[in-house]
């Protein structure tokens, strides 16, 4: 890898600001200065230091984020704010990005990442990933629902979806559910819902696999994942 490239993604300024860092001698790799920003580097086996902090490279990074309603789950957007903004820039260095997506008006769980084999893991339908959400329904859910969600809802464009698991917390003028579905189509809980006559007011997505949402997350912070949750993602457990 580029020296300068190395350095630019680990926050430490942009190319331009590489070539003063490195004239500087203040780069140094295995006791030697390096002005170059050309010069190859393997920051998993040489000791590489800026002012005599060691560089400690990681390629891949993986961010629990509780998303608040307002905020789009993409990388950039003109008009709107998204869940990168969020991020302070030694996270956004990294180029992250959300891991499938939560509507605009849908808070909760949120992987992001930039480990593109992992992402097509988890969102491959060939793999069967679980999401659950919470939700508040306005109508009163039945187990005549329940049914109906357990043998797949059609939808308005004629989609059949997959089986999902419905559980009803409280059944009333609103009620409260939480539902495990194995797929993502566009506002798909919303939809199954409508299919049934009913309306989400409230969205909140609390597992995808085997994470689950820190309850100690507010809207809008993110925390890395812990090593116990990042092997049991990538096992698919």
């Amino acid at each position: 890898m580029r020296l300068d490239k190395l350095l630019s993604n680990m926050g430490y300024g942009s190319r331009k600001e590489m070539k003063k860092l490195l004239k500087s001698g203040s780069v140094i790799v295995n006791g030697e200065a390096v002005k170059e920003g050309k010069a190859q580097v393997d920051p998993f086996t040489e000791e590489i230091t800026v002012n005599g902090e060691r560089v400690e490279y990681r390629e891949f990074i993986y961010l629990l984020m509780n998303k608040p309603q307002g905020v789009i789950s993409a990388t950039e957007d003109r008009q709107h704010e998204t869940v990168i903004d969020l991020l302070p820039v030694d996270f956004a260095v990294f180029e992250p990005f959300p891991v499938g997506r939560l509507d605009k008006d849908t808070e909760g769980l949120l992987l992001l990442t930039n480990d593109g084999q992992l992402a097509h893991q988890l969102l491959s339908p060939k793999k069967h990933v679980p999401k659950t959400y919470f939700a508040e329904i306005e109508g009163e859910v039945t187990e005549r629902d329940r049914e109906i969600f357990k043998h797949g809802v059609t939808l308005d464009d004629g989609y059949v979806t997959k089986p999902g698991e419905l559980l009803i917390l409280e059944s009333g003028q609103v009620s409260k559910i939480e539902l495990t579905i194995m797929e993502g189509k566009f506002h798909q809980v919303k939809r199954m819902f409508q299919a049934v006559g009913k309306e989400v007011t409230y969205l909140k997505r609390i597992s995808m696999g085997s994470l689950k949402l820190d309850p100690a997350l507010a809207l809008g912070e993110f925390r890395e994942l812990t090593p116990e949750e990042l092997g049991a993602l990538q096992n698919n457990e």
